[in-house]
C-alpha cells in the first residue's frame, strides 16, 4: 500500500467515525426516545467505566487473581471505599 493510499484511508475512516458520532449528537435532541431506552442509556457510562477498570484490577499476568496479594485489587477496593465514604 502506498503512503498516499494509507493517508487517504486514515482520513476517510476518521471522517466516517466523526460523521457517525455527530449524527447521534445531532439527532438526540430531535428524536423522541422511548422511556425504556432513556433509562437504559443512563447506565452506559457506569458500564463502560466498569468494563475498563475491572479487568485492570482483577487480571494479573493474564490470570484472574482475587487474592490479597494483588496490590491493584486492594488499591481499587480502597478507592471504592473512599468514593462511597
Amino acid at each position: 500500500m502506498s503512503t498516499s493510499a494509507l493517508w487517504l484511508t486514515i482520513l476517510l475512516m476518521g471522517l466516517i467515525t466523526f460523521a457517525l458520532r455527530v449524527s447521534f449528537i445531532a439527532l438526540a435532541g430531535r428524536l423522541e426516545m422511548p422511556p425504556l431506552i432513556q433509562r437504559a442509556l443512563r447506565f452506559v457510562p457506569a458500564a463502560v467505566l466498569s468494563a475498563i477498570v475491572v479487568p485492570a484490577l482483577v487480571f494479573r499476568e493474564g490470570d484472574v487473581e482475587l487474592t490479597f496479594t494483588n496490590e491493584k485489587l486492594l488499591a481499587g477496593l480502597f478507592a471504592l471505599v473512599v468514593a462511597f465514604y
